[in-house]
């Protein structure tokens, strides 16, 4: 089966681990999203991961609580390395290697963050899950996937949601939303589309990095979108 690309980044949210609970994480959800992953990894796709840590912690929701907005942050990183810790479990049962990569030094849970060494990885077809965000405060983990997409020279960012694509409103409260099949970079930014943050959407369209929007939930569309099936909405 031939594939796509060479190299991906795929970002998931810290919310689509919850499944149908209000908050962390539900094992049935990690199941799924590890089959899908497995099955783009036996096609020999190299694959970066980035998962955000919404389902755990956020560090703007907690800031409006009167948390310190560096301190919510910082505890938003930590949220993300045990999603990636969650993730990297569910992938060795597989018997696939992996290897966490943290942007926050913690050398007995995970690598530090080295980009020739996580290339070196994903030339032997190790999964690299990139964890802590940015390793700083006020940075999403959605501008950390397009930095890390960017030093991996990923051919693409593939986000994956539970809609199937990019609406011109939210489609779970609006049925007869819009989905959007193309869209420029320029257009997300007028028509404020909220697919990611303005500065992972600005460093997107500096680096000339393709952007694919999906539905992750179902089954088989990660094997479809990186064999060259038309699903989901592309930014480019």
């Amino acid at each position: 089966m031939s594939k796509k690309f060479k190299r991906i980044l795929l970002k998931l949210s810290g919310e689509s681990l919850m499944g149908n609970k209000s908050y962390g994480i539900d094992s049935a959800i990690v199941e799924h999203i590890t089959n899908e992953i497995v099955k783009i990894h036996k096609l020999g796709i190299e694959i970066g991961i980035v998962i955000g840590g919404g389902n755990i912690y956020r560090g703007l929701s907690a800031s409006q609580q009167g948390v310190n907005r560096v301190t919510g942050d910082q505890m938003g990183m930590l949220a993300t390395v045990m999603n990636s810790l969650a993730l990297q479990n569910s992938l060795e049962k597989y018997g696939i290697y992996t290897r966490v990569q943290s942007a926050i030094k913690m050398d007995e849970i995970a690598e530090p963050l080295i980009i020739r060494r996580a290339n070196r990885h994903l030339e032997k077809k190790r999964i690299v899950i990139f964890a802590a965000g940015t390793g700083e405060p006020y940075f999403t983990t959605d501008t950390a996937a397009v930095l890390r997409a960017v030093e991996i020279k990923a051919d693409v960012i593939i986000k994956g949601t539970r809609v199937n694509g990019v609406y011109d409103s939210d489609p779970e409260k609006n049925k007869k939303a819009k989905m959007f099949k193309k869209l420029n970079y320029e257009d997300v930014l007028i028509k404020n589309l909220r697919v990611m943050d303005l500065t992972a959407i600005t460093l997107c369209r500096e680096n000339d990095l393709p952007i694919v929007v999906f539905n992750m939930n179902v089954k088989d569309n990660l094997r479809k979108l990186v064999t060259g099936v038309d699903i989901g909405t592309i930014i480019s």
